[in-house]
């Protein structure tokens, strides 16, 4: 007996979100978005009962795994993330044995492996939260409730663990029945949240940060103190310190950088088999597997450092090759020498600018924490692009077939799914390879210089990116709406 009969009657019964029978209007999609939307900002919102005091161990991934520190959203989409490194790197080395573009059995079992995965990954993550010390349950509370603090920490384990269970549920909701995916909206909504206050914060709103808009008007006014640009402390204050110049220009420039990576674009010229004068274009994007294999890049970072923290935690003569660990002000301990120092990613210019007297570490080792996490992302950038593009369906044989049973053909070559593979192997791997790429020479580079709202450098790029995915997504589903015979060429 395989492993699939064996587990077939397993993840087949798993809890699972119906799919629609027919077309959804473009309408009750947007309303199921905006629903499951509106549902994460209010589940970000509800605390969990029985904390104490805690610290945020996702530190600054926090940005692009979404959630909230302290709320049932606690562990954001990590699960979900770290399931799929784990699926796309098993399905890289075919050890599964899944045909999951033309099989429908296989196409079940690896959705029902998945959703294993990252129940699994969900409870592995909020332990250690919990029982590691990470987040400690309020004794005042266990005594009200005449339970030990112990039994407590259970009750809010159960809570992260739901949590946990919702946002795949939501995710599931958005991908069967909304637009876009819900990976993608939850980045959206923590980064846009964040931005809008990096910009239009102001200390009436929230006492510990100003926003950009706000601290200017502060600086024009006189009431935020700044030296004079003239000088050298004032040139430092105008990019790096209050007014924030260069995150400004980083931000802006990400934003215009995506925006026009994204229209770049090798286009494929298909025509009707049937009908006369019907043309169309394939487009190969520069950026073609989109930027979420960066969220696995990044999260198998989160991961390790993830570790770091609680080996730091709970191993006490832990040697200083492996890590050395300072407590920072976000409540969250930060590597400052060892092994896990250099596998961490450089999150602001404050981190390897040592002339600016932030950082203890001596230069040659920050170049070699800039090193590993150039190498880290570019290549970690382009192996998961590659895995993406074969695991969701875009690889050359794939995307021939769709091209193939929607009736176009590529002119001047015989239609044949084999003739359309081989011409189409001429661009998908390499662009696929050349985007991976540069998007992590990107991200490196958005978080070394700094961006307003501290949404890190990989959050904006996901953001941007994710966004003009989902606006070219909802002119589809209304070039659809509009003529109904569109729905079989975007299948």
């Amino acid at each position: 007996m395989s492993w699939k009969e064996a587990a077939e009657p397993v993840l087949t019964r798993l809890p699972a979100v119906e799919r629609p029978t027919g077309h959804v209007p473009f309408r009750r999609k947007l309303t199921w978005t905006a629903s499951v939307l509106v549902l994460y900002f209010f589940l970000t919102n509800v605390g969990i009962y029985g904390l104490g005091e805690g610290q945020d161990i996702f530190g600054q991934f926090r940005t692009i795994l979404a959630g909230e520190q302290g709320s049932l959203m606690q562990v954001g989409i990590g699960p979900i993330v770290t399931a799929s490194i784990v699926l796309q790197l098993l399905g890289g080395a075919n050890l599964l044995g899944l045909d999951t573009q033309s099989n429908p059995r296989d196409q079940a079992l690896y959705q029902g492996l998945q959703k294993t995965l990252v129940i699994v990954m969900t409870a592995l993550t909020a332990l250690p939260m919990v029982f590691a010390g990470f987040l400690q349950p309020n004794p005042q509370i266990a005594a009200s409730l005449g339970v030990s603090p112990n039994a407590l920490a259970w009750v809010m384990f159960l809570q992260i663990f739901i949590g946990g269970l919702l946002i795949l549920y939501m995710d599931e909701v958005i991908s069967k029945w909304g637009v876009g995916s819900g990976i993608g909206l939850f980045i959206i909504a923590g980064v846009s949240q964040r931005l809008i206050g990096g910009f239009f914060a102001w200390s009436g709103l929230d006492a510990g940060y100003i926003g950009f808009f706000p601290r200017w008007f502060g600086i024009l006014t006189g009431s935020v103190e700044m030296d004079s640009p003239l000088t050298r402390a004032g040139l430092f204050d105008l990019f790096l310190g209050p007014g924030e110049i260069l995150a400004l220009f980083t931000t802006i420039f990400i934003f215009a950088l995506v925006v026009y990576a994204e229209s770049v674009r090798v286009e494929i010229p298909l025509s009707h088999a049937r009908v006369k004068g019907a043309r169309g274009r394939f487009p190969v994007k520069l950026i073609y597997a989109s930027v979420l294999p960066m969220i696995l890049v990044r999260a198998l970072q989160a991961n390790i450092q993830f570790l770091g923290r609680i080996l730091n935690a709970q191993w006490a003569g832990m040697p200083a090759w492996v890590g050395e660990y300072a407590q920072q002000d976000g409540g969250f301990a930060e590597p400052t020498g060892g092994l896990f120092y250099y596998l961490a990613p450089i999150y602001s210019p404050s981190d390897w600018m040592w002339w600016l007297g932030e950082t203890a570490a001596a230069p040659w080792q920050i170049l070699v924490r800039v090193g590993v996490d150039l190498t880290f992302m570019v290549i970690g950038g382009a192996i998961f692009a590659i895995f993406w593009v074969e695991t969701t369906g875009m690889g050359p044989r794939s995307t021939a077939q769709q091209i193939q049973n929607s009736g176009m053909q590529i002119p001047g070559f015989r239609k044949s799914p084999g003739v359309t593979e081989k011409v189409l192997e001429r661009y998908i791997p390499q662009v696929t390879v050349i985007g991976g790429a540069l998007v992590g020479l990107l991200a490196v580079m958005a978080n070394m210089l700094g961006t307003i709202g501290q949404v890190t450098g990989t959050g904006l790029l996901l953001t941007v990116s994710i966004t003009y995915k989902l606006y070219e997504e909802i002119a589809e589903e209304q070039m659809m709406e509009m003529h109904p015979m569109m729905r079989e060429m975007f299948r």
